[in-house]
Order: C-alpha cells, then sequence, then structure tokens
C-alpha cells in the first residue's frame, strides 16, 4: 500500500530505528526493492530524484509505474512514493501528479528563502496528505547534479525549518553523497545529538547513507536518525554483477546477451544490499 511516510518514521523515532529510503532508477530496481520490503516484512521509502525523473520520462510515468507494481506485485508493506532532493517546481509537479511525499532541498538558499518555500510547499502538500521533508546545512558531495559542500547544520536554522510544519528534518552532519574519501573526518555526533535535543519530535533524515560505517549507522540511529538514504551502493552492487556476467563471457553463450538475463547478476546483488541496510537500519 503507498501511504505517506508520517506514520512509518514516528514509529522509527518512537522505537529508535531507521526506515530505508532506495533511489529507483528504473522498473527492475523498484520491483526488486519492492519484493524484498514483502519478503522482510517492512515499510520502506522508494525515491528519485528531478534528474532521474527525466530518464523516466516524467514524474508521471515513475509514479504510474510505482503505483501499478505495488497492486501487481500484492505489495502489504507500508510503501512511500518519495521525490529526492526536489527542487521548488519538480516537488509541485509531485504533488500535482500523486506522488505521496515530497523532500524540497532548499539547502543552497538562504535559510529566509528556503524557510519560504519550504512553507509553500507544505500547505500545497499537506491539503493532499502528503509528507514533506526539508533539509539545511547541505550534504556533501554530488548527487544528479544536487551538488553540496558536506557543512554542518545550525540547531537554529534546523528550529526555522521545522515550524514551517514539515514532517521530517535532513540535517547536515558531515555526510557526503556518493562515494566516501578516505579522509572523510566522520559523522559529526555532536551535531546531531544538539539537533535531537532540541527537536525531540521530529523525524531525522541521514543522508549519504551508503558507505558510512555500521558502528557510525548504529550511533547516528541511537542518537535519533530514523531514515536513511541509499543509493551508490545500489549502484555499485548493481554494476559489479554486470561486470562479473560479461567477464565470465556469460552474455556470449546461447541468448546471455538478452538483458533479463544480463541484469541478473546485478538484480542479486542489489537485493542483497537492500537486505543488509534494512537488517542494519531495523536492528
Amino acid at each position: 500500500m503507498l501511504i505517506n511516510f508520517n506514520d512509518t518514521l514516528k514509529n522509527a523515532l518512537d522505537k529508535k530505528y531507521a526506515v530505508a529510503h532506495f533511489n529507483i532508477m528504473n522498473l527492475e530496481w523498484a520491483k526488486s526493492i519492492l519484493e524484498v520490503a514483502n519478503e522482510m516484512n517492512t515499510a520502506v521509502i522508494l525515491a528519485l530524484t528531478d534528474v532521474v525523473s527525466k530518464y523516466f520520462g516524467g514524474y508521471k510515468v515513475a509514479r504510474d509505474m510505482v503505483y501499478d507494481l505495488v497492486e501487481a506485485l500484492d505489495i502489504k508493506v507500508p510503501i512511500t512514493m518519495h521525490l529526492d532532493h526536489g527542487s521548488y517546481e519538480g516537488c509541485k509537479k509531485c504533488i500535482e501528479c500523486g506522488f505521496t511525499s515530497i523532500m524540497f532541498d532548499g539547502s543552497k538558499l538562504p535559510i529566509e528563502e528556503n524557510i519560504k518555500k519550504t512553507s509553500e510547499l507544505v500547505k500545497l502538500a499537506h491539503e493532499k496528505n502528503m509528507s514533506v521533508e526539508a533539509e539545511v546545512g547541505s550534504i556533501g558531495g554530488v548527487e544528479d547534479g544536487v551538488a553540496g559542500l558536506g557543512e554542518i547544520a545550525r540547531v537554529e536554522d534546523c528550529v526555522k525549518l521545522t515550524e514551517t510544519g514539515i514532517d521530517a528534518l535532513a540535517c547536515g552532519i558531515g555526510n557526503i553523497h556518493g562515494k566516501y574519501p578516505s579522509n572523510w573526518q566522520g559523522l559529526s555526533f555532536d551535531t546531531l545529538k544538539n539537533i535531537r535535543e532540541t527537536l525531540p519530535n521530529m523525524p531525522l533524515v541521514l543522508h549519504g547513507g551508503s558507505g558510512i560505517p555500521e558502528d557510525q549507522i548504529k550511533k547516528a540511529i541511537s542518537l535519533g536518525i530514523n531514515k536513511i538514504n541509499v543509493n551508490t551502493e545500489l549502484h555499485l552492487a548493481f554494476s559489479e554483477g554486470v561486470r562479473k556476467y560479461i567477464e565470465e563471457g556469460k552474455d556470449k553463450i546461447d541468448k546471455g546477451y538478452d538483458i533479463r538475463s544480463l541484469s541478473e547478476y546485478g538484480i542479486n546483488n542489489l537485493k542483497s544490499i537492500v537486505r543488509s541496510k534494512i537488517a542494519l537500519f531495523s536492528a
């Protein structure tokens, strides 16, 4: 069933675990993640960015695909269809076409402009029973053209953004998108602790969940993270599986060139990552 993430994240907040957010790139990825969620009897969030929506052919195409898959696969667990790092216009389009959740990324804007645009989107989304995530303190790295310098969020800015009525807050605590460099300094747990103590009832989101050591993931959850985004590790796992298939020459045997056969190794790897992340985040 497709719902906003409010009840899902509230339960995670109360019981001190994190809900897994997975970015999807095509039908195969979405189908695989839904199957694993059903198998593990757990809620998940499926997301895509403005840029990936163009790859799909538009927000509505992606929305309809996910809705149809949930129905066709008879998915029994709560699923959220989410826009990740959405622009102001992208968020409005997703509100119009029936996503169940949006994230407006105004972290690069002056805080007052971020607040103004977030407030406008909260009003529009809540009228349609959609959840809203917003961001303060940009996330490091680059994801689908959205760049961040890895800033540490200021607690006072977190409070201001929360006052817009958002349902979840993504706050920069030293996390980055993409692969983590060898000289990465790690998460700022002092920042996270201060934000959680200041905003005890606000679900907090950790972006850039790929590649963070398990001990830091567990500590972040213990300090109040309730949603963790995973994207890069899915790409790496899928490409590794496809590479192995081709290097073994399987694409040259019979009809091994068929895209279904070619993708199978990648999908199996992707499913393994999804299972491990769900287990880690809910432990």
